[in-house]
């Protein structure tokens, strides 16, 4: 397999009368030579798409880090982004690629936004797969999701990344509803590897500007109803029940659209970023036959 040459961009996007974000994104091949997939995550960076972009070398690859991430900065502080915020972002990059159609393949976070996005500007779409959205707002035990996730982001005002990010984990492979009442058991950070010192900071891009904001968005289900892009979602078979997957049921059922499994869980698709590792080869392959209509 050939690596595509890579060429990094950024612009910037207007707030107001200021510009307070400078998008990074990169562009893998040569734009015209086909339909670009644009691969996207949130608050996952373009480095968590490497290998899955690596399998895609007959056609451009637009990565990007979004909003608040690596490579693309706020000057605005550390507030809270919305979906809203994040489909503006997506839909500048596509303007500055030359305005699309593009295919999208979107995961967790990304796959929130990029409804949002294709909600509002379908026409820049030809194929979403969105892939384990973690939609609270559209399952059944919304209530004891959304305390819970409220919890760990008190939990990390008040104490930092460690013990937040330690909820994180538990709450996310959680296999099934979660009970009314829920409360999250005692954990050790360190039990995790994650750090029980808090170091002062509140910056950190999930739990601090993208937790509350994601789960708790509510998809305009008319207008994914209505929208020129062909939406399909997507869920791992070795997800089970777990938030992110069923948020993938939940949209399919309620907009009526392709509900399909790909290999492996909700990092299906990493080739060991971050130091995991799922089912890359297999994950690019059905990626590919759901792109091509298959």
């Amino acid at each position: 397999m050939t690596a595509a040459a890579t060429a990094t961009h950024t612009l910037d996007a207007p707030g107001a009368t200021i510009t307070y974000y400078r998008a990074t994104y990169d562009v893998h091949g040569s734009i015209g030579t086909g339909t670009p997939l644009l691969l996207l995550g949130s608050p996952m960076d373009a480095a968590g798409f490497t290998t899955l972009a690596g399998h895609f070398t007959d056609r451009p690859v637009v990565t990007y880090d979004p909003r608040g991430t690596a490579r693309s900065t706020r000057t605005d502080g550390h507030g809270e982004v919305t979906p809203a915020d994040h489909a503006g972002d997506l839909q500048r990059v596509v303007d500055a690629i030359g305005g699309g159609p593009v295919d999208v393949f979107a995961s967790s976070g990304g796959a929130v936004n990029a409804l949002a996005w294709v909600a509002g500007h379908g026409a820049q779409v030809r194929t979403l797969v969105a892939h384990e959205p973690p939609l609270a707002t559209m399952l059944p035990d919304r209530e004891a999701l959304t305390a819970a996730i409220e919890d760990m982001y008190r939990t990390y005002q008040r104490d930092g990344l460690g013990p937040a990010m330690a909820k994180f984990i538990i709450l996310v492979g959680h296999d099934g509803e979660l009970p009314d009442g829920y409360r999250f058991p005692p954990v050790d950070p360190a039990q995790f590897g994650l750090p029980t010192e808090d170091d002062g900071s509140r910056d950190d891009a999930l739990l601090g500007q993208n937790l509350r904001s994601c789960t708790g968005y509510r998809p305009d289900l008319d207008a994914l109803r209505a929208a020129g892009a062909r939406i399909v979602l997507a869920r791992g078979e070795g997800s089970g029940q777990t938030m992110a997957a069923r948020g993938a049921d939940a949209v399919a059922a309620a907009i009526g659209a392709e509900l399909v499994r790909f290999p492996g869980d909700h990092g299906g698709f990493l080739g060991g970023e971050y130091g995991m590792r799922g089912e890359p080869e297999a994950f690019a392959q059905r990626l590919r036959e759901v792109l091509d209509g298959a």
